[in-house]
């Protein structure tokens, strides 16, 4: 199995989960290939980031929705479909959480894979 994160960054946020306030999130497209099969998967992790340079990520606020299965492999074409639709559907994600995501203020530059 190939997993791949196709997109990550993390940016301000606001979510209390598990009682802990988490001020950032990251948010990745990761792609899983098997035997045949490509799967993309949307990801929001909320982390608490309590000073500027705490990047310490906790995994308990990690929510994430399948958006593509099927056989097949990687396609540039389909990722950037996928990334056009990522905001609105980290968005989704953050909102079952109670929470949000700060599109304008990133806290690392975008790491495509």
């Amino acid at each position: 199995m190939a997993t791949i994160n196709v997109y990550e960054q993390y940016f301000l946020a606001d979510c209390i989960f598990n009682g802990v306030e988490r001020h950032a999130a990251s948010v990745l497209l990761i792609s899983d290939s098997e035997c045949g099969t490509i799967r993309y998967e949307v990801a929001v992790n909320f982390f608490p980031h309590r000073e500027e340079d705490d990047f310490a990520i906790s995994y308990d606020a990690y929510l994430s929705k399948v958006v593509y299965e099927a056989s097949g492999r990687r396609s540039k074409k389909r990722e950037k479909e996928l990334l056009d639709e990522l905001r609105s559907i980290a968005d989704e994600l953050a909102a079952e959480a109670n929470g949000s995501i700060d599109w304008e203020h990133p806290l690392i530059d975008a790491r495509m894979g």
